[in-house]
């Protein structure tokens, strides 16, 4: 249906109902390989739960607060909440991992790696077969 869909003529400027379910039956079909990937990959959740539930903690936290007052404070944030969650993810100590890149900028050297280390990522990792 969606390739039916798909398939009447519409002018590139058209704006009827008609041309805009055309062109959503067009982006659909597109975006229909990525659509059912849950479906063809083991390892794929067809849900975004796991998402959700790691935004939760910085959405609690924004409602709470009232977020940041300054662009610099958001972009602060942004990051740090990057960095807690990408720990906490990974199962390591996020204390620890501040205070190791505290202690590097102070020494003038980089930052200590966000990336987990391999035998963590490939139990992260879905497998691609």
């Amino acid at each position: 249906m969606l390739q039916q869909g798909a398939n009447y003529d519409i002018s590139d400027n058209e704006k009827t109902p008609l041309a805009k379910t055309v062109r959503t039956c067009r982006q659909l079909l597109k975006l229909e390989p990525a659509l059912w990937l849950f479906v063809h990959t083991e390892g794929v959740e067809p849900t975004n739960n796991d998402s959700e539930r790691a935004l939760r903690p910085a959405v609690l936290w924004r409602h709470s607060s009232l977020g940041s007052q300054s662009a610099a404070g958001s972009l602060f944030l942004g990051r740090m909440l990057t960095v807690v969650t990408t720990l906490r993810l990974q199962g390591r100590n996020v204390l620890d991992y501040l205070t190791e890149a505290c202690r590097a900028k102070r020494q003038g050297k980089p930052a200590p790696s966000l990336l987990p280390n391999t035998s963590i990522a490939v139990n992260l990792l879905p497998s691609v077969a």
